[in-house]
């Protein structure tokens, strides 16, 4: 599966093609759901352009993109530094009244225990975000990667030997622990494409999007989403791999 990451923190200072109104927003998950994309991930915008967590922008987003593309699996994100205080974070989550259906979740955030648990008593699937050995060592001390959807190993290593080197590193650990949630690869800015074409080539899930990266794999500057979702859906096919769409649902409903 190749899921589409379509803004995160970025602004349109940063692309003029970001997506930051819900409309730009339901609009790039249309494209991007055409270009071969089977799941989407993004961050709602306060009326300020700010990424937030409010029920109300929340709400609004997700409905939008399902009415433009019905049936495609839509991710939020929890991150921390979009509510720094993690009693509003949690309260905010807790309001949500239309439901994405899954989230992420960073493991080396505190209360990623229990947000975890606050997501899945609620029906949404949960995307384990893991950064690094440790995170994965307390994902796999926790037990929650049974009832995880897929874990995220995000590399942020800069360097692109590196980042894939810590990439299989990761995935090492998490298949010596018996680990058997499906897996997702992805890298941020230098280092998407390497860590992208890594995930292929070992049969992983991968992510692209404006959220991780400006430019197609030739160093060429995207002109959208649509074209990145693109880049990664040509690249899967070189490689004898077709992208899967992915039906909604969370293993726990």
């Amino acid at each position: 599966m190749v899921k589409a990451c379509l803004n995160g923190p970025r602004m349109k200072s940063e692309h003029e093609a970001v997506p930051v109104l819900s409309s730009e927003i339901a609009s790039d998950v249309r494209l991007a759901a055409d270009a071969g994309a089977g799941a989407v991930h993004f961050h709602p915008r306060a009326r300020d352009g700010r990424e937030t967590l409010d029920a109300r922008s929340c709400g609004e987003a997700v409905s939008r993109a399902r009415e433009l593309c019905p049936g495609i699996p839509i991710g939020l994100s929890t991150a921390k530094w979009i509510e720094s205080n993690q009693a509003k974070r949690f309260d905010a989550i807790s309001r949500w009244e239309v439901l994405p259906d899954f989230a992420s979740v960073n493991f080396n955030e505190r209360g990623y225990s229990a947000l975890c648990s606050l997501l899945l008593k609620r029906g949404i699937g949960v995307e384990a975000g893991i950064w690094s050995i440790e995170d994965a060592a307390r994902l796999v001390k926790s037990g929650l990667h049974g009832r995880c959807l897929r874990i995220l190993v995000e590399v942020t290593e800069k360097e692109p030997r590196k980042a894939v080197s810590l990439a299989d590193d990761i995935e090492g650990y998490l298949k010596r622990s018996g680990v058997k949630t499906p897996r997702l690869h992805h890298g941020y800015g230098r280092v998407a494409w390497p860590v992208l074409e890594n995930g292929i080539l070992t049969g992983k899930d991968v992510r692209v999007g404006m959220e991780d990266t400006l430019f197609l794999a030739d160093g060429t500057r995207a002109r959208s989403n649509k074209q990145l979702v693109e880049g990664a859906v040509l690249l899967a096919r070189r490689f004898g791999r077709e992208p899967l769409r992915l039906p909604k649902g969370n293993p726990d409903t």
